[in-house]
């Protein structure tokens, strides 16, 4: 007698998350199942190679254990445990499947007991196995296949991140042709030789990730490997889901340099290839180019004409110029959440300028030039028409030199972007540049930020999270999906994914921050926040720096003058606000003062934040979010109808069915001018209408801060902080 037991791997809800698998059983079943007996027998593949069941060796055209270990990827887990004998004198070859985090590596007892049995003397017959265990073994079986096969198969499915001690979920179904591009040691006695090593690594990286008939892990999740501790290439391998890892050492000395890279299969942690280059320093482009055809040829990636001649361009014969791009591009990695954004932009432009002084034909800093100048123009930075000209300068300097690459159509689709709000016209530049660029996940983050500013938020975070698959370990990008679920409102879910952000950076403090910031947002609850900055400030002041807007926030929410003067020392010259909204420092300074009822403090406060508004407006009389913060001094300084013209000019600017982000934040801030204006009937209407879209706006803000001190007690004002109440409790 025999059990077929078939496994049903799971299916997808609508909502895109994998219900549970559901076991199948034919035929009869008796005895008791045991937690502890998993012995691993006979495996049935379905016709895509992964498990399906298990049953009797004999039925016809049902693979075994052997079956499996045809497959790269399964040898290192089957572990025989030997031959025993079961019902009617029939032997089995057992074997057990485990790996790091699935199974269990200590043989069964009841193994243990009938090998003992069966061991003492050649001509005793062996014990036979009840069949009844054996029935109970085929069963279990089965379970431990179904968590191998959710595992090895499933796991990089996952949409929504849920905890902050697992790292991001493993691809499974490990593509042969895929390899990450690990940082190079630098072995060079000089220590700023390092961004040159950094460079080296980054274009071999870069060459590799034009080929199309390969899986290749971009720059951002790998330069968390960094040299210098011990890695755990198997480890590696599954955070990164991909099946080998090029590793290498930079040693540069006068006009020479020395590369040495190594190709492993993290299967098996053996070493495919290995080559050193002992060249002079000119030569260095084409070690590179070297390397990444010599992977790609290990790797038996088809190549297309264009392609190889990708890989051998060289990105610049000038390697002063390529060492500034190297450091202007590590610059650039790491704005998101940090109140110094800015100024890494700046330095990002100036170095970039400077490697472009010294060759002008260097195409990839003329489209890093680009974004970072559109960057500075989008974000509030410095939007000014003298802004938005320099960055179409460098983008039509990218097209003279490059016109088909996929980078220059990349880059003017970020233009179209960020310049103008174009999202029909940056979706097409999209299109083009994705052909030649399958491994960039710049494509799908782009394709992501337009879907979301056009209210489009599901399918915003889809996208973001391909662009996570393609970068699993994309900390930016884990960041903007948090960006996602908070204009969504949904703090348990931008929680789940900043625990996963900072399960690879536990000790980035901007992350850190804006995790201990959701209990505000989400509870009115102000302690873990307080907490955290407590302990940044006992560990590194100079970090509080990059937080210091963070910091106001909830020193103003709690009422604290103290730690409010001191964030804003913190801040320096940086803005304090929230996107687009960029509010100046001596605001704050008008805001602390009038919420402690110092009128002529605040008054000069708000008439010099005022005067240099205006100069804002003057430049870019058409931004509406530099109109809007004016519209709000205007209120802040009794100027009534000013401050109401402002605000609902600001809103016809930027309406929402532009840019829903930014122009909820039109909404909410003209029903602050509203409210300070004193027309409360116009404000918990503007207000009304600001909760109903995603957006940043939360109880805690309207709980606690003092932008609506002038609603406070008014019933609208209370039912509408009601309705954002949370349903649920948040981990702190």
């Amino acid at each position: 007698m025999s059990a077929v037991v078939g496994i049903d791997t799971g299916v997808l809800d609508d909502d895109g998350r994998t219900r549970r698998p559901r076991l199948k059983t034919q035929g009869r079943i008796d005895g008791q199942l045991s937690a502890r007996f998993h012995a691993q027998m006979h495996i049935i593949l379905d016709s895509a190679g992964g498990p399906r069941g298990v049953g009797n060796s004999s039925h016809h055209g049902k693979a075994h254990s052997r079956d499996l270990a045809q497959y790269r990827r399964w040898q290192p887990y089957l572990h025989e445990l030997g031959d025993f004998e079961v019902k009617h004198d029939v032997v089995v070859s057992v074997v057990n499947l485990y790996a790091d985090v699935v199974g269990n590596p200590v043989p069964p007892a009841k193994f243990k007991q009938i090998s003992a049995a069966a061991a003492p003397a050649p001509t005793t017959k062996s014990p036979r196995m009840p069949w009844h265990q054996a029935v109970i073994a085929v069963l279990l079986l089965a379970i431990l296949i179904v968590a191998g096969v959710f595992f090895f198969r499933h796991q990089p499915a996952q949409h929504t991140p849920t905890t902050s001690s697992s790292p991001p979920p493993v691809a499974a179904a490990i593509p042969e042709k895929s390899v990450a591009v690990l940082p190079f040691e630098n072995m060079s006695r000089d220590p700023d030789n390092a961004f040159f090593t950094d460079g080296v690594q980054d274009q071999v990286l870069t060459a590799l990730a034009k080929v199309a008939d390969l899986k290749v892990i971009s720059r951002t999740s790998v330069m968390q490997y960094k040299t210098g501790t011990s890695r755990n290439t198997r480890e590696i391998g599954q955070q990164l889901g991909v099946a080998h890892l090029l590793e290498g050492t930079v040693q540069r000395a006068g006009n020479k340099v020395r590369v040495n890279a190594q190709l492993i299969d993290v299967r098996t942690d053996g070493h495919e290839w290995a080559d050193n280059y002992d060249r002079p320093i000119d030569d260095v482009f084409a070690i590179q180019s070297e390397i990444a055809k010599a992977i790609a040829d290990q790797l038996q990636a088809k190549l297309s004409p264009k392609e190889k001649n990708a890989i051998e361009q060289a990105p610049t014969r000038d390697l002063v110029a390529f060492d500034l791009y190297s450091r202007a591009k590590s610059l650039m990695i790491t704005t998101s959440f940090s109140a110094i954004g800015g100024q890494n932009l700046r330095k990002a432009v100036d170095l970039l300028g400077q490697a472009l002084a010294r060759d002008s034909s260097f195409f990839l800093a003329q489209c890093q030039l680009a974004y970072a100048h559109d960057n500075l123009y989008f974000l509030g930075i410095d939007h000014t028409p003298a802004r938005l000209a320099a960055a179409q300068a460098a983008v039509e300097a990218a097209f003279r030199l490059q016109p088909d690459a996929g980078e220059a159509h990349l880059a003017r689709a970020e233009h179209l972007y960020r310049g103008y709000l174009d999202y029909d016209g940056a979706l097409a530049e999209l299109e083009i540049a994705r052909k030649s660029l399958p491994n960039d996940p710049r494509v799908f983050e782009l394709i992501g930020y337009i879907a979301r500013r056009r209210d489009q938020q599901e399918e915003g975070l889809r996208n973001l999270q391909r662009a996570i698959e393609l970068d699993p370990r994309n900390f930016f990008t884990l960041q903007q999906i948090a960006l996602s679920y908070v204009n969504l409102r949904r703090y348990s879910e931008e929680a789940a994914v900043l625990d996963r952000a900072l399960s690879i950076k536990p000790d980035d403090v901007e992350t850190k921050v804006v995790r201990a910031l959701i209990p505000l947002d989400w509870k009115a609850d102000t302690r873990p926040l307080h907490q955290a900055l407590d302990e940044i400030r006992a560990k590194d002041s100079e970090a509080l720096k990059s937080v210091a807007d963070t910091w106001l926030l909830c020193a103003l929410a709690e009422r604290d003058v103290a730690a409010a003067e001191s964030a804003l020392e913190a801040l320096g010259d940086n803005f304090f606000g929230n996107d687009a909204i960029q509010l100046r420092r001596d605001f704050s300074e008008g805001l602390i003062a009038r919420m402690t009822k110092n009128e002529p403090k605040a008054r000069a406060a708000f008439t010099a934040a005022r005067a240099e508004q205006q100069k804002r407006v003057d430049s870019q009389p058409d931004y509406a979010p530099a109109i809007c913060v004016l519209a709000v001094m205007d209120a802040a300084l009794g100027r009534k109808e000013e401050a109401l013209r402002e605000g609902r000019r600001a809103i016809e600017l930027l309406p929402v069915e532009k840019d829903s982000i930014n122009g909820a934040h039109m909404i909410e801030f003209f029903a602050i001018t509203a409210a300070w204006t004193g027309d409360k009937d116009l404000a918990c209407e503007k207000l009304a209408a600001a909760v109903r879209l995603p957006g940043t706006l939360s109880y805690g803000q309207l709980k606690l801060l003092p932008f609506w001190d002038p609603l406070r007690g008014d019933p609208r004002f209370e039912k509408i902080i009601a309705s954002l109440a949370p349903k649920e409790t948040v981990s702190k």
